[in-house]
């Protein structure tokens, strides 16, 4: 295969990241950050990529964010599948949001735990039915014969529901993500971004500092 030069090039120039102004909660930051992108043109706000140690590999898919607060950011999966054998093996995971029309990025590291079953199933019921009948009829992560295997199955597992509430499958759960560091980076032009790291330590606090580009 003949080797492809890829030449795009974007001058970042919309804004700017002090020190002075981003606080001392990175949570608090993100936030409002959060806020602008969903307030902004950019499409899913909410997607993060998510990776994973494996036994020989690292791993990267996108997930969806569906909650953060001051303990962390919260996703949900099969726990069944590869990213899930992943964090079984290793809790230390990575998190990454890219929000281009902004011109920023967020770098999240971290330990990631399971749920409290009670959540999990609070957020389940709140998924629409396709949705929650999804979530019997895919083995996450494990190889089909084609697509129609999947309809198929999928249309076996709605036929027996029928009219009935779904209940969360026990192979399926929410993750919280505690972070240990985060970082903001905001485009600047020259390729001299701005960018912003905290650092989170045992008595709960975080220390903050600039880093070059």
């Amino acid at each position: 295969m003949e080797k492809q030069h890829t030449n795009d090039r974007t001058d970042y120039s919309k804004r700017s990241l002090d020190q002075e102004d981003v606080g001392n909660d990175p949570m608090v930051l993100f936030a409002s950050w959060y806020k602008d992108v969903q307030d902004g043109s950019g499409a899913e706000p909410s997607a993060m990529t998510l990776s994973t140690a494996g036994s020989v590999t690292i791993s990267s898919r996108v997930v969806l964010l569906r909650s953060f607060d001051a303990h962390g950011f919260v996703f949900y999966s099969n726990y069944n599948s590869r990213k899930a054998m992943d964090m079984e093996r290793s809790p230390h995971v990575a998190l990454n949001f890219f929000w281009p029309d902004m011109e920023r990025q967020v770098r999240i590291e971290g330990k990631v735990e399971q749920l409290d079953a009670a959540l999990s199933d609070a957020y389940f019921a709140s998924r629409p039915r396709e949705s929650q009948i999804a979530a019997w009829a895919s083995d996450q992560s494990r190889a089909a014969e084609d697509r129609k295997f999947m309809d198929d199955r999928f249309e076996r597992w709605k036929e027996r529901f029928g009219e009935s509430d779904v209940p969360r499958p026990l192979h399926w759960g929410g993750y919280l993500v505690r972070p240990q560091r985060i970082e903001f980076w905001q485009g600047r032009p020259n390729r001299l971004h701005d960018r912003i790291a905290f650092e989170h330590f045992a008595d709960g606090s975080w220390v903050k500092v600039r880093l070059q580009p």
